[in-house]
């Protein structure tokens, strides 16, 4: 909510027409990834299952009832799985 129109634009341009599917593919490290499975802005099934499927070893946690902003609505948890994943 306090970003700029044109930057927000060209983000949001920039990453719903670029193709990152080689990039995760040469993930070599744990990745943790953490989704909403009531995200209404990115869909579930076309970003974090696909992101898992790609990522080598990565760790997928979704959470049931969440949003796009679950940083801000899920915090607790998201901060307790970032901590857990961090001491893996």
């Amino acid at each position: 909510m306090q970003a700029g129109h044109k930057n927000t634009y060209d983000c949001i341009n920039a990453f719903s027409e670029t193709d990152f599917t080689e990039d995760l593919k040469k993930f070599d490290i744990p990745t943790l990834i953490v989704h909403g499975d009531d995200d209404q802005i990115v869909p579930i099934s076309a970003a974090a299952l696909r992101s898992a499927k790609l990522v080598k070893n990565a760790m997928l946690k979704i959470y049931a009832g969440a949003p796009h902003g679950l940083g801000y609505t899920h915090k607790d948890q998201l901060n307790a799985d970032l901590l857990a994943f961090l001491k893996t």
